[in-house]
């Protein structure tokens, strides 16, 4: 049984593997060939996430510079839009729709949007998880082996505490990709309403961040495989003990 759980397991991984690998090649080929087609506004990234600002009368949410490609992102922290090389300064469809898509992200976080809330809520737990998740989990195995004459549960609760922290980072991934999703459709929006793009070349701005999207359900599929994977070992592995006593 617990062979065949483990293929189970190594099957599901090969798969969200090769999903992962097939939207990083997708959304980097489809950037590379968008940002290489000028948009009609001649806007810039920069330009893109300025004009989104004022029209939104944000003015208290800086524009950066980061190196690399595709690095961008919104820091709601510092409140800084991190546009990258391959963004700032070009003139293309590729580059604005990537800055429109930041700039979803600020406006979620003006706007209140409730899954952009509950993401933020999650980071601080996401970190501590991430940290205490395996040890837990230990401990309570640990504690199974070394103290089922006195607590017979105790180490399951440990590791099941475990698990549930492990949990937090399926959960963050399952309420990004909603944030994503929402961040790329104002993004389309704005890019209209502000005249950045016209209604043909919204076309490939969809392209770009639709690609881009694979990228988060690909790592949310991952989390999920990863979790189940940590409860049924862990229900399990206690379990046969239970069975044993």
């Amino acid at each position: 049984m617990y062979l065949t759980d483990y293929l189970w397991f190594l099957g599901a991984i090969v798969l969200c593997s090769l999903f992962a690998a097939y939207a990083s090649i997708k959304v980097n080929s489809t950037f590379s060939k968008y940002n290489n087609v000028p948009n009609l506004s001649g806007m810039t990234g920069y330009d893109t996430a300025l004009r989104l600002l004022n029209s939104n009368g944000i003015n208290d949410v800086s524009i950066g510079r980061v190196g690399g490609k595709l690095s961008d992102h919104y820091d709601p922290r510092r409140e800084i839009v991190n546009l990258s090389d391959s963004t700032y300064g070009n003139p293309t469809v590729a580059a604005v729709a990537v800055a429109a898509h930041e700039l979803g992200h600020v406006m979620q976080k003006k706007r209140g949007y409730f899954f952009f809330k509950v993401r933020t809520a999650l980071v601080p737990v996401v970190n501590f998880g991430s940290r205490l998740a395996f040890p837990l989990v230990l401990i309570g195995l640990l504690l199974d082996i070394f103290t089922v004459n006195l607590a017979a549960d105790i180490g399951f609760y440990v590791a099941m505490a475990g698990v549930i922290l492990y949990g937090g980072s399926f959960l963050f991934a399952l309420v990004t990709y909603p944030v994503e999703l929402n961040a790329s459709r104002r993004a389309r929006k704005m890019l209209l309403n502000e005249f950045i793009l016209t209604e043909s070349e919204i076309v490939g701005a969809k392209r770009v961040l639709s690609a881009a999207a694979l990228t988060y359900l690909a790592s949310l599929l991952t989390s999920l495989v990863y979790f189940l994977r940590f409860f049924v070992y862990v229900i399990t592995l206690f379990g046969r003990r239970n069975r044993r006593d």
